[in-house]
């Protein structure tokens, strides 16, 4: 008789612990996706800096302070707020514009180089609160032969703005303030999904324990219940 109501009592704690672990891992589960929300759901708002490749824009792999573009090069900045590179918004303009922004105003020289330059402040939503981005331009820059795509920019739209790391953090004087500034809770961030009740129907990733499973843990603590109330009347 006891040994009937000791393998009623494992029994019944056996299933308080599937159970139990089911439950944590579901909680666990559902904090993870907060928390990988919120963590899609911030950036950075700064000056990305591009360049005409092929006639398509690339993400530059390097700073403006060490690319040396070449005579009839075309490159870009872009203001917005972004994740990373991966993310990272493009300037709203051709990227193989060189002869429509080199035009004759502006005659190739002796000594020097011609870089076409693309000045895209971004859009009201990329914007710091209390400022409005002004409009995309662009801009024939004439350097010296080995000048950089910073000395190219400087030449066409000052003042430019650095930080202590040498960020480009202003073109033209805006934004105001601010450089490289983390943006949280973007508004075109995707929203988090609710969980629904077909949730559970998928495939086994899911944390969760299954109906199935619930059902089951019920009929063997169903069992246990009965077991140790068997084994008490016995006993009484």
């Amino acid at each position: 008789m006891r040994r009937r109501l000791t393998a009623a009592v494992l029994t019944l704690g056996a299933a308080l612990a599937v159970l139990g672990g089911a439950a944590a891992g579901s909680a666990q589960a559902a904090s993870a996706q907060v928390a990988s929300a919120q963590f899609a759901s911030s950036g950075y708002r700064y000056w990305s800096f591009w360049e005409s490749d092929g006639g398509e824009w690339t993400y530059a792999t390097q700073g403006p302070a060490t690319a040396r573009p070449a005579d009839g090069d075309v490159i870009g900045f872009r203001f917005s707020v972004s994740e990373d590179s991966q993310d990272s918004a493009k300037p709203r303009h051709a990227a193989d514009s060189f002869d429509a922004i080199c035009d004759d105003e502006t005659p190739a020289k002796d000594g020097a180089k011609r870089i076409a330059v693309v000045i895209d402040p971004g859009t009201a939503a990329d914007a710091p609160d209390g400022e409005q981005p002004p409009a995309l331009r662009t801009a024939c820059a004439r350097t010296a032969a080995d000048a950089t795509a910073a000395d190219a920019l400087a030449s066409v739209a000052k003042p430019l703005r650095y930080d202590s790391t040498a960020l480009l953090c202003a073109i033209s004087g805006y934004p105001k303030t601010g450089c490289g500034d983390q943006v949280a809770g973007r508004d075109d961030a995707p929203a988090t999904r609710k969980p629904t009740d077909s949730d559970s129907d998928r495939d086994g990733n899911d944390s969760g324990p299954s109906a199935g499973l619930l059902v089951g843990l019920a009929a063997v603590l169903a069992l246990g219940a009965a077991g140790v109330w068997q084994a008490r009347r016995r006993r009484g």
